[in-house]
């Protein structure tokens, strides 16, 4: 493999993780954005406790 080879294929996987990253954001706050603030709160009050986080 060339170096230019190398070179193009470095910045195409990096594309592609980049687009990967914005994809998941942007569904990420969509559907945060949608979401009731109970579903939320019960959400990161489950996820606490998964972790084993004491939060009262």
């Amino acid at each position: 493999m060339t170096t230019k080879t190398a070179s193009i294929a470095s910045v195409r996987s990096g594309l592609a993780a980049s687009i990967l990253a914005l994809t998941i954001g942007v569904a990420l706050l969509t559907v945060s954005g949608m979401a009731q603030a109970t579903v939320l709160h019960d959400a990161a009050h489950d996820q606490r406790h998964a972790m084993a986080f004491p939060c009262h």
